[in-house]
C-alpha cells in the first residue's frame, strides 16, 4: 500500500472530498485508511449500570485507500511510485516533484 501512517493526504472523493488530513491507521488487508477529520461518524452507546447516562461516541472512520491521494509541500495532491536507490533501499517518490519519501 502506498499511504503509510503519518502521512498527509487529502481525499479526492466522497462526501469529505477536497479535506486534509493525517493518517491515523492503515488497514492494508481491507485497502482502507483512517484520516483525522475525515468520515466522522456517531456511535451510540447504552447505558451499563442504573443511574448512569448514555455517551454519543465520535470517531473517524475508515474510508477506501483508493479516495486519498499524497499531498506534497506544496499542498497539492500527487501520486506515489517507487524507486530504488544505490545501496538498494526502495523509496516512496512523489511523481509531481519527484522528492523522495522517507
Amino acid at each position: 500500500m502506498k499511504i503509510k501512517k503519518g502521512d498527509n493526504v487529502m481525499v479526492m472523493a466522497g462526501k469529505d472530498r477536497g479535506k486534509t488530513g493525517k493518517v491515523l491507521q492503515v488497514f492494508p488487508v481491507e485497502g482502507k485508511v483512517v484520516v483525522e477529520g475525515v468520515n466522522a461518524t456517531v456511535k451510540h452507546a447504552k447505558t451499563r449500570k442504573q443511574g448512569e447516562k448514555g455517551q454519543k461516541i465520535e470517531y473517524n472512520g475508515p474510508i477506501n485507500a483508493s479516495n486519498v491521494m499524497l499531498v506534497d509541500k506544496s499542498g497539492k495532491p500527487t501520486r506515489v511510485g517507487y524507486k530504488v536507490l544505490e545501496d538498494g533501499r526502495k523509496v516512496r517518490v512523489m511523481k509531481k516533484s519527484g522528492e523522495t519519501i522517507e
